[in-house]
């Protein structure tokens, strides 16, 4: 038997709450979107009705007044294609008389590397309950099954993907029209926020980096309260969130509309970067093995910006190679109803696994910091790139600058 449960409202202060985020798990399984829902799959249970049940809040008069409606029975089965449908406060009784029956139970959990281990979910809440209440014999990891079946995007969820990439494109050529020197970082943040929801988006993917000037040394600056020097770049961090699918790119853009000579220089040796690695994003490559060599060539490229020599390469300690220094973060991530999502770690590459590709030079000294980021769809042939069509080449981004300023 394996059990999830929706993610919780978060409460902010006093009364006040954040915006619902359902768990991902969860809707990848039932595409609801609605707090205190409740899946359990039991595919051996002696009773075909109960091998998928899906639990949803029940509507009652006070809901109505302050929340609006939630799902009805008969919506939750046309979204889920989950036939039997209870209420929440169902779902003890009907464990009390059914959790016996499975040998082992899976619960679910996140498992992510970068999970904040000290914030306790409703996920944690339920599964301690369920391991409490009903004294189970056997816990298993629900996460490992489900990262292997995430990782591999259907269509369907392509399409979505696809569609929060358009979007954000459409987003970045507004922005740019505002991008001029003495423009305000949040100002330039507010024309993305705007065309996002104005596009049927619900908002940004994650909280957005508009960085000018040496901001973009710090790889998570979201303060975004600075102003548009005229010369400087500002490194843009950004992607659109529809039907909870993810979009995640970076570019880098000269406040001026001209890149000087050495943002240039560091600008297309963070774009050789970029080639190699999304030439190597192909079936049967590993994250290791791309991280290795992507290591290597970066190596090459800074010893050309003059950043380091040969001779400090060989002296160098193998644990600290020096790269890092100016190339601190990894160069790719999967993608999807996470922006950094799930999957199995260090696998080959297969067919419908979605990735980013994102080196950068960052050289706070020189007040310069560059990421170029797509999203890299692999294919039996090969990959796609989705962001394609969004300018990347520094006379493709002087040009577009140009046309829509």
């Amino acid at each position: 038997m394996a059990l999830l449960c929706s993610n919780d409202v978060i409460p902010t202060n006093a009364d006040g709450v954040l915006g619902f985020k359902q768990n991902s798990d969860l809707f990848y399984l039932t595409g609801i979107d609605q707090e205190e829902t409740y899946l359990i799959l039991c595919p051996n249970h002696p009773k075909a009705k109960f091998r998928e049940i899906l639990f949803i809040r029940e509507t009652n008069e006070h809901l109505k007044i302050w929340e609006g409606e939630k799902l009805s029975k008969e919506q939750a089965r046309n979204l889920s294609g989950i036939q039997t449908v209870k209420w929440s406060d169902d779902i003890d009784k009907f464990l009390d008389k059914n959790i016996h029956i499975p040998c082992d139970i899976y619960l679910n959990s996140n498992d992510h590397s970068g999970r904040n281990v000290d914030f306790i979910s409703e996920t944690d809440q339920f599964n301690k309950w369920i391991k409490k209440a009903f004294r189970v014999k056997k816990h298993k990891k629900l996460a490992p099954i489900l990262w292997n079946l995430r990782c591999i995007k259907e269509e369907e969820e392509l399409v979505q993907i696809k569609k929060a990439i358009e979007i954000s494109k459409i987003a970045l050529i507004h922005f740019v029209a505002k991008l001029k020197p003495d423009a305000k970082e949040f100002e330039l943040e507010a024309e993305l926020t705007y065309h996002f929801l104005l596009n049927r988006s619900r908002g940004h993917a994650f909280q957005p980096i508009v960085a000018s000037g040496k901001n973009a040394c710090v790889l998570h600056y979201i303060s975004n309260n600075e102003t548009c020097k005229t010369g400087d770049l500002v490194l843009l961090d950004f992607g659109a969130e529809y039907g909870n699918y993810n979009a995640d790119l970076t570019r880098c853009l000269p406040v001026s509309g001209k890149f000087t000579e050495r943002q240039k220089e560091v600008y297309n040796a963070v774009l050789r970067v970029f080639k190699f690695a999304k030439e190597r994003l192909v079936r049967g490559h590993t994250m290791l093995k791309l991280r290795d060599e992507v290591g290597k060539c970066m190596e090459n490229e800074l010893i050309k910006l003059g950043l380091f020599t040969i001779d400090d390469v060989m002296n160098q300690d193998s644990k600290k190679p020096l790269y890092r220094k100016y190339f601190p973060h990894g160069v790719s991530h999967y993608l999807g109803l996470d922006v950094h999502d799930v999957g199995p770690p260090n696998v080959p590459f297969k067919p419908g696994m979605l990735f980013t590709c994102e080196p950068g030079i960052y050289i706070p000294e020189e007040g310069i910091g560059i990421r170029l980021e797509n999203d890299i769809l692999i294919t039996e042939e090969g990959n796609i790139d989705l962001c394609e069509s969004i300018p990347i080449e520094t006379g493709e981004i002087e040009a577009f600058l140009a046309a829509n300023n």
